[in-house]
């Protein structure tokens, strides 16, 4: 017998909001997006990064916003997880169905947000992408000074901070030049300038999603913002839920009460709920599950539909055409037909398998933590990360900015978080 220890939940600075009054704030941030996203998901209109103008203008015209309102508006959405695009259809993501009552999936959404706050707010023209990408590594250093400080702190101050820290950029990556140099002629702004611009720039992007005020000189952390980088800054994890009640909840709660049970303790809980019940009607709810936006139920309601075993062999079998089902589907039945669970991967086409790696990383950003997003590279089909990424926005995922986007912001290393979050860019823009 072994025992686990746990540490309990770090409690979040003195004066912090509760978590009703926080999904309020954020709530309120988000109040735009979300009409657009609910005009959006009405199963007529159709979507695209960026919106087409005919739809922008019959959007404008719907909720009485400006053209410019309207794109920022569905941009937000897109990067909260509010909608998502299906081919050129735009359904309603899970978060969405889960805004008025979840104040959870209210603020998961808000800090997809906040990690992609440079997607939201369009660099200064004229700045080489790598001065640009630079500064997006810098800015959770002057997030965190923003949070320390528990208060406003000067312009100044955050720019002399911004400078030291592209400067041990540059000398990490061995950009500093070695012995004596001749000083070119000035052109063009000066470091100082230029770090000037992009903190200004940086502090404008995290203020219009509401992370931080900025008055005369000086910027403030919003209560959200403050607790958002404190959430990073100690990487809470969140306490085991017990499995106790889950019996009589239904499929997505009970689910939900299992995520993080190790694998025999939630076995034996799905054979308890499925005992409960019919074999047929609860075949059907877990897989009414399954087709629901939450990646993370997607997964769990397949481990459940294993313990089933025969009686759900039929019903998983007819949703192979499915898309986002299939290679669920096709590794159930491997695993059904005697296939070794460790080589049941090898049933799913190239495509298919990085399908199910950025939805097994949609769950992982939703649900899990930092450290488990990160090492989920591993366990990608691709040799290089670079492949993955081609192969990543060619697969069509409607989740595959939110998962870049959270993958850059966890990454440690710099050049990789780089290329990770130039790719996000360019599946949210529609680029190459």
């Amino acid at each position: 017998m072994t025992t686990r220890r746990t540490r309990p939940a770090p409690r979040p600075p003195e004066g912090t909001p509760p978590p009703a009054e926080l999904a309020r704030q954020a709530r309120a941030v988000l109040a735009d997006a979300v009409r657009i996203a609910h005009w959006a998901a009405d199963g007529t209109s159709t979507g695209s990064a960026p919106l087409a103008p005919r739809t922008l203008e019959r959007a404008a015209a719907a909720l009485a916003l400006s053209p410019a309102q309207v794109q920022a508006g569905w941009d937000r959405a897109r990067l909260a997880g509010l909608i998502e695009l299906h081919g050129d259809t735009a359904r309603p993501g899970w978060r969405l169905r889960a805004w008025d009552r979840d104040d959870s999936a209210v603020l998961r959404g808000w800090v997809a947000l906040f990690d992609a706050w440079s997607l939201v707010h369009a660099s200064p023209d004229g700045i080489e992408a790598t001065a640009v990408a630079e500064a997006v590594e810098a800015v959770p250093q002057v997030l965190s000074l923003l949070q320390l400080s528990a208060g406003p702190v000067t312009v100044p101050a955050l720019l002399d901070l911004l400078g030291q820290r592209v400067a041990e950029l540059h000398e990490e990556r061995c950009e500093v030049p070695y012995g004596p140099q001749e000083q070119p002629a000035p052109t063009g702004a000066e470091p100082a300038d230029l770090n000037a611009l992009l903190l200004d720039w940086a502090l404008e992007g995290l203020a219009s999603v509401g992370a931080l005020t900025l008055g005369p000189g000086h910027a403030t952390l919003t209560p959200l913002g403050n607790w958002a980088v404190w959430v990073k800054l100690e990487q809470i994890c969140v306490a085991a839920q017990s499995p106790a009640g889950n019996i009589e909840q239904s499929a997505a709660d009970m689910l939900l009460g299992c995520a993080r049970l190790t694998p025999g303790p939630a076995r034996a809980e799905y054979r308890a709920w499925l005992a409960a019940r019919p074999v047929g009607s609860a075949v059907t709810e877990l897989l009414a599950v399954a087709r629901g936006e939450d990646a993370l139920l997607r997964g769990l309601a397949f481990e459940a539909l294993r313990v089933v075993g025969a009686p759900a062999e039929p019903v998983v079998r007819s949703v192979v055409t499915e898309a986002p089902l299939r290679p669920y589907a096709l590794l159930w039945l491997a695993e059904y037909e005697g296939t070794d669970p460790d080589d049941a991967q090898d049933v799913l086409s190239r495509e298919e398998a990085t399908w199910l790696w950025v939805d097994t990383a949609a769950a992982v950003a939703d649900h899990g933590e930092t450290g488990l997003l990160v090492r989920h590279l591993d366990s990608a089909v691709q040799g290089t990360v670079p492949a993955l990424l081609d192969e990543v926005r060619a697969v069509g995922h409607p989740r595959t900015v939110q998962v870049l986007v959270a993958l850059a912001a966890a990454h440690p290393d710099p050049a990789l978080a780089k290329a990770v979050r130039r790719a996000a860019f360019q599946v949210h823009t529609g680029g190459v």
